[in-house]
């Protein structure tokens, strides 16, 4: 057999992998529950376990991260710059790469407006805008000439304009390398800014930046002397246009913003995603994102994870960072496009086969480091699909399929045990309540003031939520993959 066709079994291997771990553990309770009952009762009573500790991990990181977040806030950035770095912090650029393909221009703006309000000085700024050619070419002027004439004399704009080529797919990816390597012919390749002091933000178009983010960023940058083995990850939160969401889409993002929040305290875990920095000389030597690949973030992560033999480490910016979450023109359209976003996000598995092959084969890296990468890899990707069919269904189905078992002292205990862990862990929800309401946006005029009094009801929905909106979207991902049947990149509608 050759050595292509090695390569290609062994991919598809990987590939199967996930959908098989993740079918597998959400079956076992039906048919084991007949040929191996008490196995059945205490995997599910250790998963439950498992879930209470993450809950309770999940409220006290989100703490320590509200408690930074808000002296990060707080903190005048720029004059720490000043004192401690007089002259070099001058040198500083940092790059924001904007890819956008049909967002409206006031969704463009307004993400411009929020880079306007920087604390940092704008020379020390400058502006990608990442257009597409196969969008209309009358948008790509309106966005272009709109964007000129409001932030032509304040900030610094480049535009790009990436075409499609061969090897090249639809997506995030391909169009960022194309900005980026753009970028480092127009400003380092001619002397407008120095590699060494250089970083490079992934920023989606719909995505507004708090006030000090740059200067915390500059700063965090200089202080680091490893800077050039770093990303920084901000708490992205999907808060832009919260109000506006239905309730059943307003729950998982909300939860998806705390759930940000948590993971910034944990340095070991810690991988950038959605909105995100590192060094223009890690990008670079890292050869850039895949343009053959939808998953860009953690793409770029383990890239130059093992390129650099496991240094490379993600540090918090404890900032917030708003976002848009879903929202079409109707209903239907917006939960058909929130499934589909998050169909995109679990198809970041897609890259187990790259990430367990460079496991394997790259030297150099420490055992440790890169089985703490992969743990957290298999515990957010194989597990996304699992954990509501453990957590929501448990026991209690399986036993009405074999109710000689349910009447058994472990048959009845199980299921009470677990109801009195799960209980518990709800608790922890009233955390997640609180910094909601802190970090959320002050309330529209034009929402009336019961119903935002109702909304922590809402919560009573978080089974279905996260039936449609988190176990379907993962199964749909795993089984793909499993299949071979790869999705095409889709852009989240923005209205």
């Amino acid at each position: 057999m050759s050595h292509k066709k090695i390569n290609h079994l062994l991919v598809r291997t990987l590939e199967i992998l996930p959908g098989f771990v993740s079918w597998n553990l959400i079956l076992f309770p039906y048919w084991g529950v007949f040929v191996v009952p008490n196995l059945v009762a205490y995997f599910i009573l250790l998963f439950n376990i498992y879930w209470f500790y993450q809950s309770f991990q999940i409220a006290v990181t989100s703490t320590v991260s509200h408690i930074r977040m808000q002296a990060s806030m707080r903190n005048d950035w720029v004059a720490d710059l000043k004192r401690e770095y007089e002259k070099e912090w001058q040198k500083v650029m940092n790059f924001i790469i904007i890819p956008t393909y049909k967002e409206p221009l006031y969704i463009l703006e307004r993400t411009l407006k929020s880079i306007e309000k920087q604390t940092l000085a704008q020379a020390n700024i400058t502006v990608v805008i990442a257009q597409e050619f196969r969008a209309p070419e009358e948008h790509r002027k309106e966005i272009e000439k709109g964007l000129i004439k409001t932030f032509g004399e304040k900030l610094n704009i480049i535009f790009t304009v990436h075409k499609l080529t061969p090897g090249e797919i639809i997506g995030k990816a391909s169009n960022e390398r194309y900005a980026a390597i753009e970028t480092k012919k127009k400003m380092i390749g001619k002397g407008k800014a120095d590699m060494d002091y250089a970083t490079v933000t992934s920023c989606d178009a719909d995505h507004t930046y708090h006030p000090n983010h740059f200067a915390a960023l500059t700063y965090l940058f200089l202080n680091n002397p490893k800077r050039h083995l770093h990303f920084w990850q901000p708490a992205v939160m999907f808060y832009n246009n919260i109000w506006e969401l239905p309730a059943i889409t307003r729950i998982q993002n909300t939860l998806s913003s705390i759930w940000n929040m948590s993971q910034l305290p944990r340095r070991d875990r810690l991988i950038n995603q959605q909105n995100y920095s590192l060094s223009f000389k890690l990008l670079d030597d890292a050869g850039y994102w895949d343009a053959d690949k939808i998953p860009e973030d953690w793409g770029i992560f383990f890239k130059a994870f093992y390129k650099k033999q496991g240094r490379v480490e993600v540090e918090p910016i404890y900032l917030p960072l708003f976002a848009d979450g879903v929202l079409s023109t109707t209903l239907i359209k917006t939960l058909r496009n929130q499934y589909s976003q998050f169909v995109r996000w679990a198809w970041g598995v897609s890259d187990t086969p790259w990430i367990i092959k460079h496991y394997i084969l790259t030297p150099g890296v420490s055992f440790t480091n890169k089985s703490m990468r992969m743990l957290q890899m298999i515990q957010q990707h194989f597990l996304w699909p699992v954990n509501w069919f453990i957590v929501t269904i448990g026991l209690t189905l399986p036993t009405l399929l074999n109710p000689a078992f349910g009447r058994t002292t472990l048959g009845y205990m199980v299921p009470q045990i677990s109801s009195f862990i799960l209980t518990l862990a709800l608790m922890f929800l009233i955390v997640m309540l609180i910094f909601d309401r802190i970090y959320k946006p002050a309330r529209p005029k034009n929402f009336p003031v019961w119903r935002a009094m109702l909304m922590p009801l809402e919560f009573v929905l978080m089974p279905v939520a996260g039936f449609v909106f988190g176990a379907l979207p993962g199964l749909d991902a795993h089984t793909r993959l499993m299949l071979g049947k790869y999705i095409e990149y889709k852009a989240t509608e923005k209205v």
